[in-house]
């Protein structure tokens, strides 16, 4: 069993998210966090949209890589939202939070999940795609969420697990985890894969 051979490692969350620290301990994983400030999270201009995501993942875990204990199994993420062609990251600003939300109103955008999980012995990365659909969002449902929610820490300027989740999401295909932050099916498999290699 998965949570019998994790015994073996210090498992280390790299993610200041409440929402992932969260749903790894769903999981039944006893981790520790740990985040180094001012990683790179850059990525090529020309790069395809759905590759983002687990880049970025890739170059945190580099970071985390250089100072890893020998017993350490790191996680490291990073979400992104993608509508059209368009990468939505953190909003800038309350204003910068509502316009993302009018841009999401009645459409269909993909919730994209990069994850890379690192021991000394090596490292797997990978990504999931989940595609979420929002009703018409009205002014005031949009002012009311972003006064009340302040959501300029996710990417896209919303939680799915809040108010306008609820009310606003009309359809998700794919992992509802993986809008959160951390899509623990596939996460919990590639643990399982990785270390049974």
């Amino acid at each position: 069993m998965l949570l019998e051979k994790l015994k073996q490692y210090n498992v280390v969350l790299a993610s200041n998210s409440p929402r992932r620290k969260e749903l790894l301990a769903d999981l039944g994983i006893n981790f520790v966090v740990r985040t180094i400030k001012g990683i790179d999270e850059s990525y090529p201009h020309d790069m395809p949209v759905l590759e983002i995501a687990e880049h970025i993942s890739h170059k945190k875990a580099l970071a985390y890589q250089a100072q890893m204990a020998p017993d350490e199994l790191i996680i490291t993420a990073d979400t992104v939202v993608i509508l059209g062609d368009e990468v939505l990251g953190k909003p800038k600003d309350a204003d910068d939070a509502c316009r993302m939300l009018r841009e999401l109103s009645g459409k269909t955008h993909k919730v994209v999940t990069g994850v890379t999980i690192v021991t000394t012995a090596g490292s797997r990365s990978f990504s999931a795609v989940t595609d979420v659909e929002f009703a018409p969002l009205s002014d005031d449902d949009i002012n009311y969420y972003v006064q009340h929610y302040k959501p300029l820490d996710k990417a896209g300027a919303y939680g799915i697990q809040e108010w306008i989740g609820c009310m606003g999401v009309r359809h998700i295909n794919g992992s509802f985890y993986n809008v959160m932050g951390l899509p623990l099916h596939r996460l919990y498999n590639e643990l399982e894969k990785m270390l049974s290699e």
